[in-house]
């Protein structure tokens, strides 16, 4: 009797084990956004072209809460809009003068719904920029 009761635990606990969600994704974010069709308004945006992350793609879309300052800073919320419909929210701070800044990343919906990371902006070639730090979703 025992070893039928064990049985049944030992296999109602796989069932839940495999009913996990599997564990998140986490690493070193590297992304180039080119930012040709950004124009410093408030609802702007630049274009992802470069991505190490599979649910930030190549073509997702970084838009832009509120306009650039008299000096070209930003200190403003960012959605991330994926081609496949996934949302991403984040806060960038950065310096108009040198073009670098931060980047906090925080939440989402669909794949990104526990996206969360600090990232360095660095300018490259003008009018593309880097983000690069520890990120996870």
């Amino acid at each position: 009797m025992k070893r039928g009761v064990i049985a049944a635990l030992i296999a109602g606990l796989g069932i839940t084990l495999l009913s996990l969600p599997a564990f998140g994704v986490s690493g070193t974010l590297q992304v180039t956004k080119e930012c040709s069709k950004y124009t410093g308004g408030a609802g702007s945006f630049c274009t992802i072209t470069v991505s190490n992350c599979d649910a930030i793609p190549v073509g997702s879309k970084i838009v832009y809460a509120k306009a650039a300052t008299e000096a070209g800073g930003l200190d403003t919320d960012i959605v991330i809009n994926t081609p496949n419909g996934d949302t991403g929210y984040g806060h960038v701070v950065l310096d108009g003068a040198t073009e670098t800044g931060t980047v906090t990343l925080k939440g989402g919906t669909g794949q990104l719904a526990k996206l969360a990371g600090d990232l360095v902006v660095a300018p490259l070639a003008k009018p593309t920029y880097s983000w690069a730090g520890p990120y996870s979703y």
